[in-house]
């Protein structure tokens, strides 16, 4: 059945109406006109333009079109101004409302990681001095030191000034060196190391495990493709170096705190984490994760205290500062990254490296960091290559592990003058050696090596140069300062008797006798402020070993500060 078609409602007025309507229209159009009056609005006047008989019609024209012109630059302007700043706004809205999402999701944590976090905000502020202050915490409460070498250059992860304050410090302190990421450099090169190290203080060969999940963390169960983790989850030499510690732990019969020292990314943490077989202490590419002690309980008769870097000193050679330094984001210029990587370059064969990176020959490092940049995909805008980022990134491999690279140690065994056969002996004291030895052999035995082919022959710049104690700094500076306040005063004393000597000559007998007078009195007054800055010396020169130096001591206006009113003629 069809559907009944619905009439539209008709828009026919009768006249009376539509003429009513069209009445109130005019009523209102005049009304609005009379107030206009009384306001006393005008319209506005059309332009007449320029009339045909004036002189240079054309240039007023252009003119005018150009000013136009402008006009319509400047609102555009504005409305992308405008633009921009809307669009920052909503960025900057979305961004808060995203950190407020985030806060809610995570809830408030624990006191314990609260105080956590501030004690590292604090140290950011200073980081080099705090880890100063950190380091020598971790020397003086433990009762074993161990300072961890990277195997692909043992030398130069090794530092003097520790050694020495820990073998010269007169009480029962042990030093051992433990020899790290075995596993990246040649078998022969390694047995040469432990050969050429174990006559120095005892050693342990030692390969960490670098792919251990946190417990709080969740796991997705996914299916991947198979791959061998047993290079990475599992750890070498971690019961060597336990018995060995447990051992001496009996026959000290006590509790001992054992402290992990060395320079950034040789691995002390995670050595920690090895032992503890979880993720206890954080870890990272990057230098200088660890900027505070950290104790982690493994029994109750031991206790492993994780430490930050060592400092490296400044007058270090170029390769030593590239490769051991603590570089953060925001000093690091570009200029500097790319010396570093130039000065890391030129210790090794140009050979091997172009083999390892699989890239054609070069003239430069800058040449090499492109051709780097363009296999890796690392472009700016344009498909400029990224040098900056390229020159991190390899820097990170080179200080990380994975770039497979090996020093020879010293053909002949040049001990430091700290390390007499007294000192050795005494380290040696209460190890069983012959056990650490069999361990040893049996940790290099199980692992698997690279071919010395593979790896790249890297030239060791030795021993590496650390700050470890902030006071001799301080006092060393704090001698300097007397000197040359002592150096000051007699100059300043000398030149005020030239002047007086010159006025006598000009001056009457009786204003002679006067300013003699006045001079004996004022020689009296710089001999003894010499003798007072003598004194200072000596007693700033005999007192090196206290924290605080003599100069430091002092207020300001006592010996130092002259009185000018005694010389006054």
């Amino acid at each position: 059945m069809k559907r009944p078609k619905l009439r539209k409602a008709s828009k026919r007025l009768t006249c009376h109406k539509r003429y009513k309507i069209q009445k109130k229209i005019r009523e209102h159009h005049r009304k609005v006109r009379k107030e206009a009056k009384k306001r006393g609005r005008k319209k506005p006047r059309k332009d007449p333009g320029v009339p045909g008989a004036a002189p240079f019609k054309e240039a007023l024209l252009r003119e005018a079109e150009l000013r136009k012109q402008r006009l319509e630059e400047l609102k555009r302007k504005q409305k992308l101004d405008r633009q921009k700043e809307l669009e920052k706004r909503r960025k900057l809205d979305a961004k808060k409302s995203a950190a407020a999402i985030q806060e809610q999701t995570e809830g408030k944590e624990s006191s314990g990681k609260s105080e956590a976090k501030k004690t590292k905000k604090a140290l950011d502020k200073n980081a080099k001095k705090s880890f100063h202050s950190e380091l020598e915490k971790v020397i003086e409460t433990s009762d074993v030191v161990l300072e961890v070498l990277d195997a692909r250059d043992p030398m130069g992860c090794r530092c003097p000034q520790l050694e020495q304050a820990i073998t010269c410090s007169g009480g029962e302190k042990k030093l051992l060196l433990v020899l790290n990421k075995i596993d990246l450099v040649p078998k022969e090169n390694l047995e040469k190391w432990l050969n050429y190290l174990k006559k120095e203080f005892p050693t342990v060969a030692f390969k960490s495990a670098t792919l251990l999940k946190d417990r709080n963390m969740e796991t997705f169960s996914r299916r991947r493709t198979r791959i061998d983790l047993s290079r990475h989850t599992e750890s070498f030499g971690s019961g060597c170096l336990m018995k060995l510690l447990q051992e001496y732990g009996r026959t000290q019969n006590k509790a001992i705190q054992v402290g992990l020292v060395g320079f950034p990314n040789v691995g002390k943490s995670s050595i920690i984490n090895s032992i503890k077989k979880d993720r206890v202490c954080d870890v990272g590419p990057a230098r200088g994760v660890t900027k505070s002690m950290q104790v982690v309980r493994i029994d109750k008769h031991m206790k492993i205290l994780d430490s930050p870097s060592i400092v490296a000193d400044p007058t270090n050679s170029a390769v030593t500062l590239a490769l051991r330094s603590i570089i953060h984001s925001g000093e690091s210029c570009s200029v500097n990254v790319i010396k570093a990587v130039d000065a890391v370059l030129n210790h090794c064969n140009k050979q091997q490296v172009m083999m390892f990176y699989s890239i054609p020959d070069f003239k430069n490092t800058e040449e090499l960091l492109s051709l780097l940049a363009q296999k890796r995909g690392m472009l700016k805008k344009g498909g400029v290559p990224d040098i900056e980022n390229i020159a991190k990134s390899l820097l990170c491999d080179w200080t990380g592990a994975k770039i497979s690279y090996h020093s020879e140690p010293p053909a002949s065994q040049i001990r430091p003058p700290y390390l007499t056969e007294d000192k050795i002996a005494e380290m040696q004291r209460g190890f069983n050696l012959k056990k650490l030895e069999e361990e040893n052999s049996s940790t290099v035995q199980a692992l698997k090596y690279p071919s010395p082919a593979s790896s790249i022959v890297f030239q060791s710049a030795g021993m590496t140069n650390g700050k470890i104690v902030k006071n001799k700094v301080v006092e060393e500076e704090s001698e300097w300062e007397d000197l040359e306040t002592s150096h000051e005063e007699e100059d300043f004393m000398e030149t005020d008797d030239d002047q007086d000597g010159i006025e006598e000559e000009k001056e009457e007998n009786n204003v002679k006798e006067d300013g003699r007078t006045q001079m004996t009195g004022n020689a009296e007054l710089g001999v003894g402020q010499t003798e007072r800055a003598h004194s200072e010396n000596e007693i700033a020169e005999s007192g090196l070993a206290n924290s605080l130096p003599f100069s430091l001591d002092k207020t300001a206006g006592e010996d130092d500060a002259y009185d000018f009113n005694t010389d006054y003629v």
